[in-house]
């Protein structure tokens, strides 16, 4: 399987070729709006500010597996993306990153990067690296801030 014969639904009900990204080093990361974790949607927003001139892009799936943290619509999800963080990055429709109806894209991901948990995803915000190849290059854990990642991103970028 390769990357770029994936799809991928927006939040406003756009399918995507993951082809449209050839070429550009990708952040893959599962979202939520009521984690612990939101903040890091800033950290995302920053990288994506910083290098998407360069060839950077982020790929945002929420995901409601992990306690219910993301129960909003479309709509809602974009809004609270927006209003609070200022997300400009491409937001996809609600997915699941575990179990029989994972997504296809997190199902190559899981396959090529394992992690901790095996091929499992342990929480949201687990990021993935996809290099400009269209070849998972590292999986970062959800505790891990955006800005740790950013020695990597400009390495292959």
């Amino acid at each position: 399987m390769n990357f770029y014969n994936l799809k991928a639904t927006l939040l406003n009900g756009e399918t995507v070729s993951m082809e449209q990204y050839k070429g550009k080093t990708i952040i893959i990361v599962n979202t939520a709006s009521k984690c612990g974790l939101t903040p890091q949607y800033e950290g995302l927003e920053n990288l994506y500010q910083k290098y998407k001139e360069q060839g950077l892009i982020i790929l945002g799936f929420p995901c409601n597996q992990f306690g219910k943290q993301e129960s909003g619509s479309s709509e809602d999800i974009q809004e609270f993306c927006q209003i609070n963080y200022g997300v400009s990055f491409p937001m996809f429709e609600k997915i699941e990153v575990n179990g029989t109806n994972t997504h296809p894209i997190f199902k190559f991901l899981k396959s090529k990067l394992g992690g901790c948990f095996g091929s499992k995803i342990k929480w949201n915000f687990t990021k993935f690296i996809v290099d400009k190849n269209g070849k998972p290059v590292k999986r970062f854990a959800p505790i891990t801030k955006p800005e740790k990642m950013e020695k990597l991103i400009t390495k292959i970028l």
